[in-house]
């Protein structure tokens, strides 16, 4: 309680030592957080956005198509006309359908636009891991029948050249779209996206940078995947990817401490909006 003179309250300071100054001051306000300013105490104090962090929700996915293997082979009985062919995973049997110059519809169902010239091609597979798809002969598409004004014409009304839909026994499926692109006189099928339709809910697939050799030991070309430990404790196994350039770097750790100090990516310095924290499962069981 302060004294009181007059009707007017004088609290007493709370150091009356000059040789000991009062403590530094934070203003902190509500979603950010202050951060040690080596300049001294009378030297402004940045303020550092706070990070979400998040755990990932592990969605079964029970077919898995490899979008890095599509590509057109020659199909040897009908010269001119190429296949689609592709590996794949599954954990259940099921069926794979492949359609040409589709668009996406309610539910993830596919559109085929064009279904007099190219009929779709449906072909059941059975639980295996790293099969190889390939359109049945006679199947396929003539590249070379189709024209520029066909492949832009498609493009500017949300129709893709490619579309292959990958189901097992329940309602959830895959569905992979790829646009053909020209290179050197020859088609070829680029993948651009990829979604899910797990119980009733669309979910679009992004890669993860750094993912795939934190799953399987090994290393890779791309400096962001030099090695599975934490890029900044350099002990810990990276679990932690940053959102939206989606760069999987960090451990949990040290994630949770970033959030406090800086808000950009320590791999590519870009604007970090989340952390998701990811476990991953390397024991994959076959059964």
């Amino acid at each position: 309680m302060g004294n009181v003179t007059g009707g007017i309250r004088r609290d007493p300071p709370p150091y009356t030592n000059p040789n000991h100054p009062p403590p530094l001051q934070y203003n902190q306000y509500q979603g950010y957080y202050p951060y040690h300013n080596p300049q001294g105490a009378r030297a402004p104090y940045p303020q550092v956005a706070y990070v979400e962090h998040q755990e990932a929700v592990t969605i079964k996915n029970d077919v898995n198509l490899n979008k890095d293997t599509l590509r057109f082979e020659p199909d040897e009985s009908n010269p001119g006309k190429f296949l689609l062919s592709f590996t794949f995973d599954a954990n259940v049997p099921g069926s794979i359908t492949v359609m040409f110059f589709a668009k996406e519809g309610k539910d993830c169902d596919l559109i085929a636009t064009k279904a007099d010239l190219f009929p779709s091609t449906t072909v059941s597979f059975p639980k295996g891991l790293g099969q190889k798809f390939k359109q049945p002969c006679g199947t396929g598409i003539e590249l070379s029948a189709l024209s520029e004004a066909e492949l832009v014409e498609a493009n500017e009304s949300d129709v893709y050249h490619v579309a292959v839909k990958a189901e097992g026994k329940t309602p959830n499926r895959q569905i992979t779209h790829a646009v053909l692109e020209k290179e050197k006189g020859e088609y070829k099928a680029k993948v651009v996206k990829q979604v899910l339709w797990v119980n009733g809910s669309k979910y679009v697939l992004k890669e993860i940078y750094g993912i795939g050799n934190t799953a399987d030991g090994s290393g890779g070309e791309d400096e962001t995947e030099s090695g599975k430990e934490c890029v900044i404790c350099l002990t810990e196994p990276r679990d932690t990817t940053v959102l939206p350039c989606r760069h999987m770097c960090m451990c949990s750790g040290c994630a949770k401490l970033l959030r406090f100090q800086t808000n950009l990516c320590p791999i590519c310095r870009q604007p970090v909006n989340r952390l998701l924290e990811i476990t991953v499962n390397t024991n994959v069981s076959n059964n």
